[in-house]
């Protein structure tokens, strides 16, 4: 049932060239008295990204058991729009892009996953996870230490080289090898990363190419090999 759903909805594309005008006229216009005058343009753009995040979840289900057992609402994956300005000094209320982080858990908790970023421009997605809490990365970091020869051929394996040329990225990285490691170790510049993930840029027409949902399915399988290794050291916590 999850691939019918799946293949009988990819037939036209999810996010249309209105939903990157609104994000651009957003950014243009960023305060609530004009979010107020276009909020159904707003309500059309978040129904494209929502539909776009319950196929993503109807497909990745095939190949991700973690998720297909958390039963994950799509609205809960989807990062709300409103800006929190209480403490920062960019006062502008509203994001200029749609996030979505689909994970064990769902997108609070601990468990690395897979990521969407729609921004006219600058669209991104991938996997993996991005500047966890102190013990959540010093856990990783042992499976890594422990598994390095696994951790290597995840990086090696030809579909994840094809899709993330640039490899595992850190969200911080120190100058020099963490507590407890030494320089000599063969992984020590993994293990001086301070997150794990990967990233894939999409351009406009490909954001709105019929077959983006498709290629997004493509880019999660490749990197779900990484995602089940940084949970499978969650686990050990």
């Amino acid at each position: 049932m999850v691939t019918m759903f799946f293949t009988t909805h990819t037939i036209c594309p999810m996010i249309t060239n209105a939903t990157l005008a609104f994000l651009c006229d957003l950014k243009a216009n960023n305060d609530r008295l004009w979010f107020g005058e276009h909020k159904a343009e707003y309500q059309q753009a978040y129904s494209e990204m929502l539909e776009t995040v319950l196929q993503l979840l109807a497909a990745i289900t095939a190949f991700d058991g973690d998720i297909a057992t958390s039963h994950l609402d799509p609205k809960s994956c989807i990062m709300r729009i409103n800006r929190d300005i209480r403490f920062s000094k960019e006062k502008s209320p509203y994001k200029t892009n749609f996030f979505a982080f689909i994970n064990k858990g769902g997108r609070k908790s601990p468990w690395g996953g897979y990521y969407l970023h729609l921004e006219p421009g600058g669209s991104f997605a991938g996997g993996g996870i991005y500047m966890p809490e102190p013990a959540v990365l010093e856990q990783t970091r042992r499976e890594i230490d422990a598994h390095f020869d696994e951790w290597h051929s995840i990086i090696a394996e030809k579909g994840f080289a094809l899709h993330f040329p640039e490899g595992i990225l850190p969200s911080g990285k120190l100058k020099r090898p963490p507590k407890g490691y030494d320089s000599s170790n063969p992984a020590v510049e993994y293990l001086k990363f301070k997150g794990y993930y990967t990233q894939r840029f999409f351009a406009d027409h490909e954001v709105t190419d019929p077959g983006f949902v498709a290629e997004l399915v493509e880019v999660f399988r490749a990197v779900n090999p990484l995602v089940h290794f940084l949970n499978r050291a969650l686990l050990l916590m």
